[in-house]
């Protein structure tokens, strides 16, 4: 019988196997959804996580204009910015965003905040893929779809 070790495996990055995830964003929560994205960009679902390393998966996400927010939140919630002009502070609501000419920002905005900050979440945030409508250039890669509005009923609002 052969004695348990208790050595916590460090993977390197040469032995990092990404794989490719498809989210149908149509009628999902912002922030549930940013939940599931962000895990998968960082690799949390793995059993082999190691937290200095960039071990997460390719997230593509599609529909990203459709996306729902709960209760008020699509009019009151602000979103700032600083222009780096004194006075420059600007403010703007999803809806707004959504409307706008790059509404797939809503969910970029919301996982880039669950990353890490650092060379590390930067490199994390260049596997998120986020378009607007259904069409999407990674279809060669063979992402595996990943149903989310299943994974919780409160993932969904609406029909």
């Amino acid at each position: 019988m052969k004695a348990l070790t208790k050595v916590t495996r460090s993977i390197k990055p040469a032995e990092v196997e990404k794989n490719w995830h498809l989210i149908d964003a149509e009628n999902l929560v912002v922030g549930r959804v940013a939940v599931i994205i962000a895990d998968l960009l960082r690799g949390k679902h793995k059993p082999s996580f190691t937290p200095h390393v960039d071990c997460g998966d390719h997230v593509v996400v599609i529909n990203a204009d459709k996306v729902r927010f709960t209760g008020n939140k699509l009019n009151e919630k602000r979103y700032y910015k600083h222009t780096g002009y004194a006075g420059g502070i600007k403010e703007t609501s999803p809806a707004k965003v959504l409307e706008g000419r790059f509404p797939e920002r809503v969910i970029e905005k919301a996982v880039e905040r669950m990353i890490p900050r650092g060379p590390l979440g930067r490199a994390q945030m260049k596997a998120l893929h986020v378009y607007a409508g259904t069409d999407h250039p990674h279809a060669g890669n063979q992402p595996e779809t990943l149903d989310v509005a299943s994974m919780n009923r409160k993932n969904k609002v609406g029909a």
